[in-house]
């Protein structure tokens, strides 16, 4: 479970471990998140809240996290606040932030990452500096944390150093996952920052991206990859472009299918989902506003 969680396998079947110990189905939910099985993981993970401890900030946190994904950024604030008054006390040494010190880093993390959603760019700043990272894990999401307020500042140049360092430090733990998100943000980084190199190496980054989450099936990234490349491509030929937007169509639409009711009216009302994408009738009813990507 935890090759599947933090290694190299994130698109296994792991349905059978949601009826194993707590570890194990906090360890299930974070698989079926990736996937975008939000609804399967919501449903784990709020039971596991309810027994508090250390896997009930855990699992408050991972909801959260789930709940940026879908653009509720103000109902993730809640849960990682939750998440943060459960962290038990006591340090680390779980290779993968599986502790309390790992806890608090992820819900400290997750309140910093609200707040650039919400545009309180001052305070994500203070959240982001009072962590002090252990394990690669927590590294890895600190350095996400430093591109995403560098981007929302304005500063995309200064978001892909950070990135590279996320990227790095996730290949080196041989964290697929992260390393899929570590490119995202980088290629995104890279594309807005603008300059003629910058949109070449960006747009290479995030077709790579592209191709390695859609095969190894993480729908809760392939949409936003394929969104950014969408629009990369402007100038491209039309039929590569409505081909990536097809992509970014088509695995939105299974990641709200896959989402529990609140994470469907989460996404219908935020200004980040690109709701605008979907086809009338697919889930949450999409209104004429174009949004675009947060987390």
């Amino acid at each position: 479970m935890r090759e599947a969680a933090f290694g190299d396998r994130p698109e296994v079947d792991v349905w059978a471990a949601l009826s194993g110990g707590v570890e194990e189905r906090w360890l299930a939910a974070v698989v079926l998140g990736g996937q975008g099985h939000y609804a399967a993981a919501a449903s784990v993970l709020g039971e596991l809240i309810g027994r508090g401890g250390l896997f009930g900030s855990l699992a408050a946190s991972t909801l959260a996290s789930h709940r940026r994904q879908l653009g509720g950024h103000a109902a993730a604030r809640v849960l990682d606040g939750r998440a943060l008054a459960m962290a038990p006390e006591g340090d680390g040494g779980d290779p993968d932030d599986v502790d309390p010190a790992g806890a608090r880093a992820d819900a400290l993390l997750g309140l910093a990452a609200d707040a650039i959603g919400a545009g309180r760019l001052a305070e994500a700043r203070r959240l982001h500096a009072g962590v002090e990272p252990r394990g690669w894990r927590s590294r890895v999401r600190h350095q996400w944390l430093a591109a995403e307020i560098a981007l929302a500042g304005g500063h995309a140049e200064h978001a892909v150093h950070p990135a590279e360092v996320a990227a790095a430090t996730a290949r080196e733990a041989g964290a697929t996952r992260h390393i899929l998100k570590s490119d995202l943000v980088l290629g995104t980084a890279l594309v807005v920052w603008g300059t003629p190199e910058s949109v070449e190496r960006g747009v290479e980054v995030l077709l790579c991206d592209l191709n390695h989450t859609d095969r190894r099936g993480l729908f809760s990234l392939v949409w936003p990859t394929a969104l950014v490349l969408t629009n990369a491509l402007a100038d491209r030929t039309i039929a590569g472009r409505e081909n990536v937007k097809e992509r970014a169509e088509n695995a939105l639409s299974c990641v709200l299918r896959r989402a529990d009711p609140s994470g469907r009216r989460l996404a219908d009302r935020s200004p980040w989902i690109p709701t605008a994408l979907l086809r009338s009738g697919e889930p949450p009813n999409a209104d004429a506003e174009t949004n675009f990507l947060t987390d």
